[in-house]
């Protein structure tokens, strides 16, 4: 019997360890859960999500792209108006615009690529030209000069 009661205090022993040690696990994981779910945090790594993520950046970008675009041309095409209708055309045509770029900003960006690359590759040759046509003009003067 001392021996069945000595395995039995032993088990108990063994059980209120492990209980102790689930307790301290649950202590912590109810911590850690307690400080993600405030709202600070959560905003925290919310944005860390967003920063993380380049499909979410490239669609926030194009959003942000859209809408300023939008707003933009609202502002050009209708002006300050206190007209009502043209508010409300312009509201369309803010609305419009935002969705068609934030849709096909890629596109988009493609197109002013190839346009600002033509631009620059223009003033570049330009520029290089006219270099070409100083040197040679400058190298007649000099050939005019030792002319006796």
């Amino acid at each position: 019997m001392k021996n069945e009661t000595a395995i039995l205090m032993e088990r108990i022993s063994l059980l209120e360890i492990r209980q102790a040690q689930e307790l301290s696990l649950l202590r912590e994981q109810f911590h850690s859960t307690y400080e993600n779910l405030k709202p600070l945090n959560l905003i925290k790594s919310t944005f860390h999500e967003v920063a993380s993520s380049p499909d979410l950046k490239d669609n926030l970008l194009n959003n942000v792209i859209g809408l300023t675009t939008g707003y933009l041309s609202k502002k050009v095409l209708v002006g300050a108006t206190h007209n009502p209708i043209k508010k409300v055309a312009g509201a369309i045509l803010q609305f419009a615009v935002a969705n068609v770029v934030a849709k096909h900003s890629d596109t988009i960006k493609a197109l002013g690529e190839v346009f600002l690359r033509r631009i620059f590759e223009n003033r570049g040759k330009k520029k290089h030209e006219l270099i070409e046509e100083e040197i040679n003009l400058s190298i007649v003067n000099q050939v005019k000069k030792l002319d006796f």
